[in-house]
């Protein structure tokens, strides 16, 4: 069975940064990082599309609503001319069918609604991807910047002994330094946990603005 979008992002998530560059390390080279990076982007690409799938699924949903929705207040019309010209029978049908309309909407309002969660949980997961992918990106370079200082300083890349702690402080420093000369500022490690809990605060951000503007549209239609 294929691996479902929401349980890669959760696998590429979990992964820590300092495993892979640990990996290259042993490795003996970058290969395993840019790997990793390749994979956050193809997990990127397809969030993108489940996401796009997923509000193209809501917005068809949201047109059937407002057809059956038109439909049964044209019925609630012709429920009217129907007992106006003594058709009680008429008016009947009319309004029955109006019921199965109603019920039906109330089926696509159940569709738009999982659709919305789905849609959320995919941006956050799509916000959290894209986190993580810039920090393997930094990690990278801040790797390879310390690869070529010990080249330059002759403590040697691979120098047996050297504890995966240290190489990993001396790539961090390394991207430090590259930063500041460059006028930035220094590269700050973070765990999944921390990448997903911003995740998780940028959506809150985005659903209170949402509910503010909805609040204001509400007030402005009420005036």
């Amino acid at each position: 069975m294929a691996e479902s979008i929401f349980a890669r992002v959760s696998r590429l998530l979990s992964a820590t940064v300092e495993d892979a560059v640990d990996r290259m390390e042993q490795a003996g080279g970058d290969a395993v990082m840019r790997e990793a990076i390749r994979e956050a982007d193809r997990a990127i690409d397809e969030v993108k599309a489940e996401l796009q799938s997923t509000m193209a699924r809501r917005l068809q949903a949201a047109r059937q609503q407002k057809m059956l929705t038109e439909r049964a207040e044209e019925l609630t019309t012709k429920a009217k001319f129907a007992l106006g010209e003594g058709r009680e029978d008429l008016a009947e049908a009319a309004l029955s069918r109006q019921l199965d309309f109603e019920e039906q909407g109330k089926k696509l309002d159940t569709v738009q609604q999982q659709a919305r969660e789905e849609e959320q949980r995919l941006e956050d997961g799509l916000a959290a991807l894209n986190a993580r992918k810039r920090q393997m990106e930094d990690a990278l370079q801040a790797y390879l910047i310390s690869r070529r200082e010990a080249a330059l300083g002759g403590d040697g890349p691979t120098r047996p002994g050297r504890s995966a702690e240290k190489k990993l402080d001396a790539a961090e420093q390394a991207f430090d330094r590259a930063m500041t000369g460059a006028g930035g500022v220094g590269f700050t490690r973070a765990d999944g946990d921390t990448i997903n809990r911003v995740a998780e605060l940028d959506g809150m951000q985005r659903s209170a603005t949402v509910a503010e503007r909805l609040a204001a549209l509400k007030a402005q239609h009420a005036a």
